[in-house]
């Protein structure tokens, strides 16, 4: 997609006072002190000028960007001026403190701005596309900034994004097999008409799973699964929740089938709660668990060994999961969480009667049914984990 034709007229600034690495000509004079701190004094007002969305990052929302993309005219995050610097052909970025602004740069920033992009390039953005926030993983951030400025696949140019049909989509990814040894190619079909996700094995025609998309959820799992494209699939089968871990080679094809399954996902939801605002039905598309981790657990008599399980915390579902190993397929158990009212209440002691011989932390959930008792490794770790089940519980 090409925007040059929205550039200044004028040569464009592409580094600090001075320099002028595209046109190869000898430098041009440096600015005076005082033409330095003036533009800069004016960029700062314009990132901090009401209305303009410039004092929050065009692409991920971070609060107070300090960097801005001279070929957009938008204001962006440190993180996602990074993403911006490998897109050369589309995007040039300066630092907003750092980098000397020429006037007619300034002159552009302030006619465009971040309100500006976003009504350009996110005019036709279907409301199932998932828009990363800053501490989302690389390749979802990238494909997002990729998808608006450089493949243009929201501006507003007729194209329809149907999610019935956006929620319909067939290719192989690498999934890992049985025993946690290989990942292996396999064939997926997703159809939102049918509302059912289904995947092959090789050269079979009967599918190997079958999956409704009623209980389908997909979250990205870099760290877990081992891989920087690594998507984790979680489906509802006999009562119990099944992970699937897949990944693609190439990260906007992983990202496509990711917003494929929200598209297939939002159609269900709007199809089956036809009256649900659109604000209570966006967060149900898809979701990650709120905490992961390693905790040690005993069981229900509270004198059996401690084993140390991976735990996942749902909050949408209300359900604190448990496995032998993060990449299981099957979880061991679950603990349902209900609300204060109801009886539950977490602690940061142990119920009567149980003694642990590790002087480690410890975390008592209590249920109308029993005691759950965990055993964290750090204060840190045993903060976090009471504050996610608290806020589980102190959900409505």
């Amino acid at each position: 997609m090409d925007v040059s034709a929205e550039l200044p007229t004028l040569r464009e600034s592409c580094g600090g006072p001075g320099r002028d690495r595209d046109s190869g000509q000898p430098p041009r004079r440096a600015p005076r002190a005082m033409d330095y701190d003036h533009n800069k004094a004016l960029l700062l007002e314009l990132q901090r000028a009401a209305g303009t969305g410039n004092d929050r990052c065009a692409d991920c929302g971070d609060p107070d960007p300090e960097w801005a993309s001279y070929k957009l005219g938008i204001f962006i995050c440190l993180n996602c001026s990074g993403i911006h610097r490998n897109l050369p052909e589309i995007s040039r970025v300066k630092s907003l403190r750092l980098d000397f602004w020429e006037s007619n740069l300034i002159e552009f920033m302030r006619n465009h701005g971040n309100v500006w992009a976003k009504a350009k390039y996110e005019a036709k953005l279907p409301p199932y596309y998932y828009i990363p926030k800053s501490h989302d993983c690389m390749v979802l951030r990238q494909q997002w900034i990729r998808a608006k400025y450089e493949r243009g696949e929201f501006l507003d140019t007729g194209v329809c994004h149907d999610p019935c049909s956006a929620g319909s989509r067939e290719g192989c990814l690498w999934k890992l097999g049985k025993g946690r040894r290989q990942f292996q190619k396999r064939q997926f079909l997703l159809s939102a008409k049918e509302g059912l996700m289904k995947y092959y094995t090789k050269e079979s025609k009967v599918p190997k799973a079958v999956i409704s998309v009623e209980t389908l959820n997909a979250m990205f799992q870099v760290e877990k699964i081992g891989h920087s494209h690594g998507l984790q699939i979680t489906y509802i089968t006999d009562g119990q929740t099944r992970n699937l871990f897949v990944y693609h080679e190439s990260g906007k094809e992983i990202v496509d089938w990711f917003n494929a399954i929200r598209a297939a996902r939002y159609h269900y939801l709007r199809t089956t709660f036809p009256n649900l605002p659109e604000p209570e039905l966006i967060p149900r598309i898809t979701r990650s668990f709120v905490k992961e981790g390693y905790m040690e657990k005993t069981g229900p008599k509270q004198k059996e060994a401690f084993k140390v399980r991976w735990f996942c915390l749902d909050s949408q579902e209300r359900n604190l999961l448990y496995f032998k190993n993060p990449l299981d397929a099957f979880a061991q158990g679950q603990v349902s969480i209900g609300r204060k009212d109801e009886g539950y209440e977490v602690r940061d002691d142990l119920p009567q009667k149980v003694w642990v011989r590790k002087k480690k932390p410890v975390i008592t959930l209590v249920t109308p049914v029993r005691e759950f008792v965990f055993i964290c490794d750090n204060d840190r770790q045993q903060k976090e984990w009471m504050d996610a089940l608290n806020g589980v519980i102190t959900q409505l």
